[in-house]
């Protein structure tokens, strides 16, 4: 699949933008009109750059408002048309996209329209320019694109095609199969991007909201696979307007880009096997796959599609990494929620804590020290730096991460040490690739202290979900880098109120809920008043679960623990909500456990106070409850703020 990029997907100039699509492995790209417009690079000099980059021109773009005018507009409209089609002649581009009329359109005359459009093309074919027409979902006559095609084939002439772009299609509900019957010759070009499902006018859903494939709702994969039957083999482009992408690091968000076009390649290869049709005659007698037959042969397509390395979900946790340039109270917390100290690692400086299958390795390493998770450094405080997930092949899964451009994560290994296959979430937070075992135990453990995990005495805990916050300009990057590399699938996102704003939370999970892993997207940090810049009021956290948590609660109090104080206002509403028993409801408080319930179960938990960046939390799921305690999250994220601002006073002028 050859793949591009507008250049308006990402910030910078145009030579900038141009670079960083080389780096991150694109095809060509489409140059949208304004990047040219604003840049002192000659069309002659951007002609020779892409050469050199190894970047193919695809599409000019956008020409504007051009049919269904009056007959002295349509004169300026084609000098107009000639004047780009010039222009293009000396970038090297022979392909252009026209939208449909959205503004200046003042006669609804399908005859009228063609006619406008056979001008064009002729026009176009006198310098050599092949005209893609594209049906703007707002457009003021033609909106759809089968609409679009109408006109495109009663025109008929070959310098006129059409432009399939998934957003203004999957944004207005359109069915896709009819692309299947478009001629391939007259699919000049198709542009894809993705988006979240929003109730709003369509034209500010387009200009704000769209994101790389993969990072929304729509069925892109079903989209490409009609492209694919039709037979289309030319690029395939991506055109996002989005206000964080254009903010942000331009090879960053050109790699992710990069990234999505790769997870779009193998979605629509996984979805036109899985709804191929079957040639007549092919495979014998019976059906795919059943004893004494052969398997129904499948169509090739012009498309060629690249499928990754395929991996099966991960199996679960195996370590979470916690770093820090002082580790004195991590130290504390773990030892008093009961986790045991099972030494410290033969040749690098971290420690191992473990209570039953929950692995909690502490990074006291020394800045450059390049040991496993982001060197500490003694301006940082406690924070996540890796998580390792059993997965049934390290190598391969390693494998495709890489092929998704995943950064790889180098880990020094001695004899006889594991040697972990490694790389970087979008975040920074390393996630290292482990080989898991039956019985739940890790051979690496022996490099720490006699080689034995030694869990609490009749402790059961494990890791049940890690919680991590995500930079403003990432978030939409992380959702896509976790459901391509591991297989994680996306939930719906839910918002969060807290003090400094909305928390927008991304649940991550495997099918069977043994890895679960929350994104949240914190609300922008703010300004402490003294202008010494910025702090934010949120944590990341990892949360364990235990079988019985009201015990849990008892001994970690004898232990000394510290935990987050719960108003007594939340209990008066807990029993308003939920009428628990006197009993249990005075235990809750006693403990400062917070409760939830729905249909399937309930749901126990506690938090202990934080240190840096980082708290821990103890949880008890009962019956089949699937959930967070979302109901309350606000709690907890006021407790924090209101801890924070009595510890670190915002300083007054």
């Amino acid at each position: 699949m050859r793949t591009g990029i507008a250049t308006v997907c990402l910030s910078g100039t145009l030579k900038e933008k141009m670079q960083a699509c080389a780096i991150a492995g694109f095809d060509g790209i489409e140059i949208f009109e304004q990047d040219l417009v604003t840049s002192p690079v000659t069309p002659e000099d951007v002609r020779k750059m892409a050469a050199d980059l190894g970047l193919t021109l695809d599409l000019y773009q956008p020409f504007r408002d051009f049919d269904s005018v009056s007959e002295d507009l349509l004169s300026a409209n084609l000098r107009r048309a000639e004047a780009k089609f010039r222009l293009m002649a000396r970038l090297g581009m022979d392909t252009i996209l026209v939208c449909s009329n959205v503004a200046t359109a003042s006669i609804d005359s399908d005859d009228l329209r063609a006619e406008q459009l056979g001008r064009l093309a002729a026009l176009a074919g006198d310098h050599g320019v092949k005209v893609a027409y594209e049906a703007l979902a707002w457009g003021k006559y033609v909106s759809d694109y089968e609409h679009a095609h109408r006109l495109v084939e009663a025109v008929d002439h070959p310098n006129l095609g059409t432009c399939l772009d998934s957003f203004h299609i999957l944004s207005r509900n359109w069915d896709t199969a009819p692309i299947e019957a478009f001629s391939p010759e007259k699919i000049f070009f198709v542009q894809v991007a993705d988006a979240p499902k929003l109730s709003m006018d369509v034209l500010s859903w387009s200009r704000h909201y769209r994101v790389f494939p993969g990072e929304g709702q729509f069925e892109l994969a079903k989209f490409m696979g009609h492209i694919v039957r039709a037979g289309y083999s030319g690029p395939v482009s991506l055109e996002i307007f989005n206000d964080v992408f254009r903010q942000s690091d331009v090879e960053r968000t050109a790699v992710d880009g990069m990234r999505s076009l790769i997870w779009l390649e193998e979605q629509s290869a996984k979805w036109l096997d899985a709804n191929a049709p079957v040639l007549a005659g092919a495979g014998g007698q019976g059906a795919a796959g059943a004893p004494g037959t052969q398997a129904p042969a499948r169509r090739r397509y012009p498309m060629e599609l690249a499928t990754l390395p395929q991996v099966a979900e991960p199996a679960g946790y195996n370590f979470a990494e916690v770093r820090a340039a002082d580790t004195k109270g991590l130290e504390t917390v773990l030892g008093q929620l009961g986790f045991e100290f099972n030494g410290r690692h033969r040749t690098k400086d971290v420690q191992l804590w473990t209570m039953g299958h929950a692995r909690v390795i502490v990074n006291e390493a020394a800045p450059g020290s390049g040991d496993s998770a982001a060197d500490a450094s003694p301006a940082i405080a406690a924070a996540i730096g890796a998580l390792g997930f059993d997965v049934h092949s390290p190598v391969i899964a390693s494998a495709r991460a890489q092929q998704l451009k995943a950064p790889a994560v180098p880990r020094k290994s001695q004899a006889n040490e594991e040697v972990f296959q490694g790389f970087a979430a979008p975040d920074s937070t390393e996630v290292f690739l482990c080989q898991g075992s039956p019985d739940g135990t890790a051979a690496w453990t022996s490099e720490f202290g006699d080689g034995l995990e030694k869990p609490a005495a009749g402790a059961a805990a494990k890791i049940d979900h890690v919680n991590l916050a995500q930079p403003w300009q990432h978030f939409d990057e992380a959702v896509l880098f976790y459901t391509s590399a591991l297989a994680l699938a996306p939930q719906p996102f839910a918002e969060v109120p807290s003090p400094t704003g909305l928390v927008r939370s991304q649940v991550m999970v495997t099918d069977d809920r043994s890895v679960r892993l929350v994104l949240n997207l914190a609300p922008l940090t703010q300004q402490d008043g003294s202008g010494a810049g910025q702090r934010t009021t949120y944590q990341e956290h990892i949360a364990f679960a235990v079988r019985d948590l009201v015990a849990t609660a008892r001994d970690c109090r004898a232990r000394g623990l510290e935990f987050l104080q719960i108003p007594a206002n939340y209990y008066e509403d807990l029993d308003a909500r939920f009428g628990l028993a006197p009993e249990f409801l005075a235990t809750l408080q006693e403990l400062n456990l917070l409760y939830d319930r729905d249909a399937d179960g309930e749901f126990l938990h506690f938090y202990t106070a934080t240190v840096g960046s980082v708290f821990f939390e103890m949880v008890e799921r009962r019956g089949a409850y699937d959930g967070y305690g979302a109901p309350n999250a606000p709690v907890r994220h006021a407790v924090q703020y209101d801890l924070l601002h009595r510890l670190n006073p915002v300083p007054t002028k």
